[in-house]
C-alpha cells in the first residue's frame, strides 16, 4: 500500500500533524487514531492500512510529538489534547467517527467526545489515563512517580543512525514485542534525520518529561488541571458507545484507571487482549482489528 498522505491543520505557529490513508469525502466513514505518549502516527500503519478497506483514516501526532507543535512545558494538559482534536475534526469536517486510542492519545478521544458529541459515533479506547475526579488526594505526587517525571529528562535523546537505534530498540523490553514494521514506522517517524546520519527525537527528553508530569498525577489521583479545571468529570457526559480495553500484560495501574473510566461513563462495554502488553497496536495488529472489527458491529 502506498504511504500515507501528510497533511496539517492548524496556523503555521501551532500545526497539527497528520498522516491519512485513503481519500476524505468518499462514503467512507473517518477512523480517527491517537497514539500514546512518546509516539507519532505512523506507529499505527498496520492498523490503518487494515481499517483504509473501509474508512478514511487519520492518525495524529499529539502535540509534543512527530511533525506537531511543541508548545512550553506548561501546555500538556489533558485538555489541551481534546482542544487539538476538536480543531482537527472541525476543519477537517469529520462526522460518524469510529474514534481508536492508546493511553493518554485514549483520554484525547474520551475528553474531545464530551466537547463535541455529534461527531462521535463510537470510541474503542485502550488502557486510558483516567482519574476519578470524585476521590482526589491531596498528599501530591509520589517520590517515585516524581523520579520517573525526572528520569525522563536523562532520557537518550540522540543516535548514530537509524539502523544503530533500530537494533538498540529491538534489545528493550518496552519495544521487543513490537512487530518489525511498527518499529521501523517508529524510528523514521518518531526521529529527526541530522545531516550525518544521526538521528534525534522528535519528543525530546524535556518534553517527554512536561508530558509525563500530568500522566502520574491522573494516576496517583493528584491531578487538578490548570485554570480551566479539572476536565475529568466531562466523562460521565459521553454520549456513544465506547469500549474499554486492557492488556493482559500491563502493569495493574492502567486496570486500574479502565476500572475508573467504567465507573465514570455511561455507554461502556470491556475486553482484555490476553497475553500482550500496553501497546496492542503495535504488538498484535490483527488481534486489535478483530476486536474494532467486532465492536463496529455491536455498537451500531
Amino acid at each position: 500500500m502506498s504511504p500515507p498522505t501528510r497533511l496539517f491543520v492548524g496556523d503555521a505557529s501551532a500545526p497539527i500533524a497528520l498522516a491519512r490513508w485513503g481519500e476524505p469525502y468518499s462514503d467512507r466513514p473517518p477512523a480517527l487514531l491517537l497514539h500514546g505518549t512518546g509516539f507519532v502516527a505512523e506507529v499505527w500503519t498496520e492498523v490503518a492500512e487494515a481499517l483504509a478497506a473501509d474508512y478514511t483514516v487519520y492518525a495524529l501526532d499529539r502535540r509534543g510529538h512527530g511533525l506537531s507543535h511543541k508548545p512550553s512545558a506548561d501546555r500538556y494538559h489533558f485538555q489541551d489534547f481534546a482542544e487539538d482534536l476538536c480543531r482537527v475534526v472541525d476543519q477537517l469536517d469529520l462526522h460518524g467517527i469510529y474514534g481508536i486510542g492508546h493511553s493518554a492519545g485514549a483520554t484525547d478521544l474520551l475528553l474531545a467526545a464530551k466537547l463535541l458529541p455529534e461527531r462521535f459515533a463510537r470510541l474503542f479506547v485502550m488502557e486510558p489515563t483516567v482519574m476519578d475526579p470524585h476521590a482526589p488526594r491531596t498528599q501530591g505526587l509520589s517520590a517515585m512517580s516524581a523520579a520517573s517525571v525526572e528520569g525522563a529528562l536523562r532520557r537518550r535523546a540522540e543516535f548514530e543512525s537509524a539502523e544503530v537505534l533500530f537494533q538498540r530498540l529491538r534489545t528493550a523490553p518496552a519495544f521487543a514485542p513490537w512487530t518489525e514494521p511498527a518499529l521501523w514506522a517508529y524510528v523514521h517517524h518518531g526521529f529527526e534525520r541530522l545531516g550525518d546520519d544521526r538521528v534525534r527525537l522528535h519528543c525530546t527528553p524535556e518534553i517527554e518529561s512536561a508530558l509525563l508530569l500530568p500522566i502520574f498525577q491522573a494516576m496517583e489521583q493528584v491531578y487538578t488541571g490548570d485554570a480551566r479545571g479539572n476536565p475529568f468529570p466531562w466523562l460521565s457526559e459521553i454520549t456513544c458507545p465506547v469500549r474499554i480495553a486492557t492488556a493482559g500484560q500491563s502493569e495493574p495501574v492502567y486496570r486500574l484507571m479502565a476500572d475508573r473510566a467504567a465507573a465514570l461513563i455511561p455507554h461502556t462495554s470491556r475486553m482484555s487482549f490476553d497475553g500482550v502488553g500496553h501497546c496492542v497496536a503495535q504488538e498484535t495488529p490483527e488481534l486489535l482489528l478483530q476486536s474494532l472489527r467486532t465492536f463496529a458491529v455491536r455498537a451500531d
